[in-house]
């Protein structure tokens, strides 16, 4: 199984997963002009994708989900609560599940995950393939028992490190906007990322991609502190971009 992102951030968020023939992409955040192009650094073209996984309703992960999945016949796994939302209608198929629902998807195993984030029914997601498993998780407030006990055993994990607490409360964004980021149901900073990674057994990742990061409201080295404070993984860290993402990962 390998992995790779097309952009991670608030401007627009796209993973994708491959295991032999069968190629998902997590959520899609971009217009299909742009995510053609994106993809076509990996050398390859929408209509390689066997499906769409989305997590959530909000436009940095949603908003080019039904135009590309209707313009190349994708069909698009999503909760019940996300299709209410209405924000993926018009998609050419859309397959819908409860959160917790395990879904097998070509030769990936798919658990859905339940996350504390302000969105009808948000999850995350984990993936098998030949006894491997990658963790996604992006965009939620807390860790929760629940959260850790579904990414214990990863062998690569795709990890949020949102913001600096100091740095968004310092910074230019409206008080609501810094309540709801810095909430329980907002994002994770640096320190709670860190703390989830003390959870983990860090140290046997082949990989960990520091992803959804704040344009504004955080810094590399400050996300680089934080992971030397648990010493997690250190030698094994990717940072993901907002304009490039990275390339393939062996899980």
């Amino acid at each position: 199984m390998r992995f790779a992102s097309l952009g991670s951030g608030s401007k627009g968020n796209a993973t994708l997963v491959r295991a032999g023939d069968t190629l998902l992409m997590v959520d899609c955040g971009f217009s299909v002009r742009e995510t053609t192009r994106r993809l076509e650094r990996l050398d390859l073209t929408p209509s390689d994708l066997t499906a769409i996984l989305v997590t959530h309703e909000h436009s940095d992960h949603c908003a080019g989900v039904a135009r590309l999945s209707r313009k190349f016949d994708i069909p698009v796994y999503l909760s019940h609560g996300t299709a209410g939302s209405g924000r993926c209608d018009g998609a050419y198929e859309l397959r819908c599940f409860n959160s917790e629902d395990r879904l097998s998807l070509g030769e990936v195993e798919v658990q859905t995950v339940r996350v504390p984030h302000d969105a009808a029914e948000p999850c995350q997601f984990r993936f098998e393939a030949a006894g491997r498993s990658l963790g996604v998780l992006t965009d939620l407030g807390c860790i929760t028992p629940h959260v850790i006990e579904a990414y214990r055993g990863c062998a690569a994990l795709l990890l949020e490190f949102n913001h600096d607490r100091e740095m968004l409360q310092q910074g230019k964004y409206p008080p609501q906007l810094k309540r709801r980021v810095g909430g329980d149901w907002g994002h994770l900073n640096n320190q709670q990322a860190a703390e989830l990674l003390s959870h983990l057994d860090s140290a046997s990742l082949s990989h960990l991609v520091v992803a959804h990061i704040s344009e504004q409201n955080n810094a590399r080295e400050l996300a680089e502190a934080a992971l030397d404070r648990v010493r997690a993984c250190t030698n094994n860290v990717v940072w993901a971009c907002q304009s490039e993402g990275f390339g393939w990962l062996d899980v």
